[in-house]
């Protein structure tokens, strides 16, 4: 498998295309969270200068993906298993209203863009073989534009700030987890669907279905320290119309 890190630069910006090379390497799992570097070693690696990798580290540490540790040095950020599956059980409950939210206010040219969006991508490779499902941030991403579309600023700043580029991390690592690829991109439709139709209530079970599921295969293929967790959720099976979330 070719590295993220060590394909050659072609830059007309170096700092934001080593950031962007950063974080695909963050996103991917080629650093996974928790995992110590030093900047002579990633310079190096991926043959630059350290001065435009130093303020790209520092771009990152403001995007919560890099943290910088007393006596130990740089290292990709981490959730303790704790932290991660009570921030993502907050986050099911909360990005549930603003897909609810979102069935009563988003624009038809808003919905027709999701459409767009899902036929992009499931002619993803990474979706077609299983390896995983890999959104782009931001106005690329289809759980961002839906927050967005509930038009409160509340749950936008939730949901949308500090940790919003660390919860990517753990969000493609639960898509690559076997049959998840797929089968997350079904729930992505089932949610359009409901959005489409203006349905509040099914949107928002669509939605917290959808995120538990996550979840679960997150926990349930994470490391042994993370089991007492695994085992509190089950994935969803039942459909919103069978009247559960």
């Amino acid at each position: 498998m070719k590295s993220t890190l060590s394909t050659p630069l072609r830059v007309s910006s170096l700092v934001d295309t080593i950031v962007e090379r950063l974080e695909g390497a963050i996103i991917s799992g080629e650093l996974p969270p928790g995992e110590r570097f030093s900047e002579q070693g990633l310079a190096k690696i991926m043959g630059v200068s350290r001065n435009p990798l130093r303020e790209a580290i520092r771009r990152l540490e403001g995007r919560k993906l890099i943290e910088r540790i007393p006596n130990i040095g740089v290292r990709v950020a981490a959730l303790s298993p704790r932290d991660l599956y009570d921030l993502l059980v907050v986050r099911e409950a909360l990005e549930g209203m603003a897909c609810r939210l979102a069935a009563e206010r988003m624009e038809d040219a808003e919905v027709e863009a999701l459409e767009v969006m899902l036929a992009r991508h499931r002619s993803q490779e990474g979706i077609r073989k299983g390896r995983g499902y890999y959104q782009e941030a931001k106005d690329f991403d289809f759980h961002f534009r839906i927050i967005r579309a509930s038009r409160n600023e509340r749950l936008v700043a939730m949901l949308c700030g500090d940790l919003y580029d660390l919860l990517r991390v753990y969000r493609y690592k639960s898509s690559t987890m076997k049959g998840r690829a797929g089968q997350a991109l079904e729930e992505h439709e089932r949610i359009v669907a409901a959005l489409k139709a203006r349905d509040p209530a099914a949107a928002e079970a669509s939605m917290r279905e959808h995120l538990r599921n996550a979840r679960c295969h997150l926990f349930k293929h994470m490391d042994r320290s993370a089991s007492e967790f695994s085992e509190l959720d089950r994935p969803v099976l039942t459909r919103p119309d069978d009247g559960a979330a």
